[in-house]
């Protein structure tokens, strides 16, 4: 009877793409497959001390580093993420998310990771919004990979959305934000730190230094959906 019912809803309402607004295939969620294969991929995850890498340099230690969609807000992927972040649709996060592991997978770059901890969002925010889609595009990647989802990284206090703020008010926004609060239970793990989109960075660096200032053992690898260029 379910999928009967959806299968009639499909028909009446078909589900098109977000990028082109093609009439989707049954096989294809959110986005059609011509439109996924032509967004632009970075390869940074082949390239030793990458843009990414460059802009996280120094800030805290870390393994590795890359974003894996290139991001702009006049392209495809803008849309793609906006429509994640917004407009209720969480899925296209573990949707991108699981794609994105897939491709880097063959590569090793996720060789040592233990757990994949998501960027998280102060509660009052996450329930305004109704859900992280940091923790969707985790959850992607864990689909992909094996490796568990942690929720050990905290946001202690609000802080503003990122996109009109300067660079320094970027820094002064995501200032001591984060914790961990059971950080013995991550000693000498092989942590993913992931977000949605590296733009100057600053986020990053105030939850990388939430964990390593409480997990000195810990090794941390970043990952993000989108990367300004």
């Amino acid at each position: 009877m379910k999928h009967w019912l959806t299968d009639l809803l499909n028909f009446v309402f078909p589900a098109t793409c977000h990028v082109c607004e093609g009439k989707l295939a049954p096989h294809e969620r959110f986005v059609c497959t011509k439109c996924l294969a032509e967004l632009p991929r970075s390869g940074y995850h082949r390239r030793p001390l990458n843009p990414i890498e460059e802009r996280l340099a120094g800030k805290f230690p870390f393994e590795r580093a890359t974003g894996h969609f290139l991001y702009n807000r006049n392209a495809p992927i803008s849309t793609i993420i906006q429509d994640m972040k917004y407009r209720h649709y969480p899925g296209i996060g573990q949707m991108l998310g699981r794609i994105a592991a897939e491709e880097l997978f063959p590569s090793g770059f996720f060789n040592d990771i233990d757990v994949i901890i998501p960027v998280p969002m102060h509660f009052i925010k996450q329930a305004i919004r109704g859900y992280n889609q940091t923790h969707h595009i985790a959850k992607g990647i864990s689909d992909a990979t094996g490796i568990p989802v942690s929720l050990a990284l905290k946001a202690i206090r609000p802080h503003r959305t990122q996109t009109s703020l300067s660079h320094q008010q970027r820094l002064s926004n995501t200032s001591d934000i984060f914790s961990v609060p059971d950080p013995q239970e991550y000693a000498g793990k092989g942590i993913l730190l992931v977000d949605d989109v590296c733009t100057t960075g600053s986020t990053l660096c105030s939850a990388g230094k939430a964990i390593t200032g409480s997990i000195p053992s810990a090794h941390v690898s970043v990952f993000t959906l989108g990367v300004t260029f």
